[in-house]
């Protein structure tokens, strides 16, 4: 794919996102149900993660290594990250729109999660560990950063049952595209 941030930015602020299909193509897609992590009072997480992040076994960094975190993203089994998507990525990250949330452990990169933000709108590509509770930390560490930095919405995109410990609830994709379209009009800077 040659990359065109701009088209590829508009292809997002509309509510697409960019996956590789098992063939490693990549094509725009949507969903007709949009996972949203909270960012007001729904946010949650268990007392055990609490007593993780009080000890302080994590600290945070944001794009310290963002090829490191889109390669821990894409390291599975089943994987709709192909080398060409990460590109795509790394583009924009050189361009200000992708960013990494890190948890480290001394040296370590302990977990990530990898996002596009575009104006008050977060839009979470993927996450991953390799230090159990990294990512976990992580996810709580950047909903912290966002609220700071007035984003008003966190697109997770898909559902499923970890997300949903933190609070993620889904939305049909009308009430995304107006929620979206709100972001949008809010100035916000990731980092």
């Amino acid at each position: 794919m040659n990359v065109d941030i701009p088209d590829v930015i508009e292809g997002y602020s509309q509510g697409y996102f960019l996956m590789a299909d098992d063939d490693g193509k990549l094509g725009w897609y949507s969903s007709r149900k949009r996972a949203l992590i909270p960012l007001d009072d729904r946010f949650r997480y268990p007392k055990s993660l609490r007593r993780v992040i009080n000890q302080n076994r994590f600290s945070v960094a944001i794009n310290r290594d963002f090829r490191g975190v889109c390669e821990g993203c894409a390291d599975r089994d089943t994987t709709w990250i192909s080398e060409e998507l990460e590109e795509v990525y790394w583009q924009l990250h050189l361009a200000g729109w992708a960013h990494s949330f890190e948890t480290w452990q001394g040296d370590e990169l302990a977990g990530g999660i990898l996002g596009i933000a575009i104006r008050g709108a977060f839009i979470g590509e993927s996450m991953f560990y390799r230090i159990p509770e990294g990512s976990k930390v992580a996810m709580v560490k950047l909903v912290e950063h966002l609220r700071k930095q007035g984003f008003i919405v966190f697109d997770a995109q898909l559902q499923n049952t970890h997300l949903e410990r933190f609070g993620a609830y889904t939305i049909s994709d009308g009430q995304y595209q107006k929620f979206l379209r709100h972001a949008l009009k809010k100035p916000c800077n990731f980092w």
